[in-house]
């Protein structure tokens, strides 16, 4: 659902949340997720990689900002768009990567 129109009082279904249509609440119930309320505790990060590993395909990155997206809306913060989560995104994966060398 578009941020902008995002009602805290009537989350019920997964595309309630900010950022979630049909393919997002696809994506989370393939990882076992049926219900807003079950995404108390989780790691984007590692929703991400179970993501990953369940389709046997490498999801785009951004996939990262939209689960960070409803995750902090569930922990009480406004709705954002996921591109608004970008930079912490990208600051997270830089810090947690190994250094290549060429």
């Amino acid at each position: 659902m578009n941020p902008n129109k995002v009602d805290r009082t009537h989350v019920i279904q997964l595309t309630d949340l900010p950022n979630i249509g049909k393919a997002g609440a696809e994506d989370l119930r393939l990882l076992g997720i049926r219900e807003p309320n079950q995404l108390a505790g989780k790691c984007p990060f590692e929703m991400f990689e179970l993501l990953c590993e369940t389709t046997g395909l490498r999801h785009d990155p951004c996939v990262i900002d939209v689960f960070l997206s409803i995750l902090r809306f569930m922990q009480g913060e406004a709705p954002r768009p996921w591109w608004d989560f970008s930079k912490e995104r990208k600051a997270t994966l830089a810090k947690d990567a190994p250094l290549t060398l060429w």
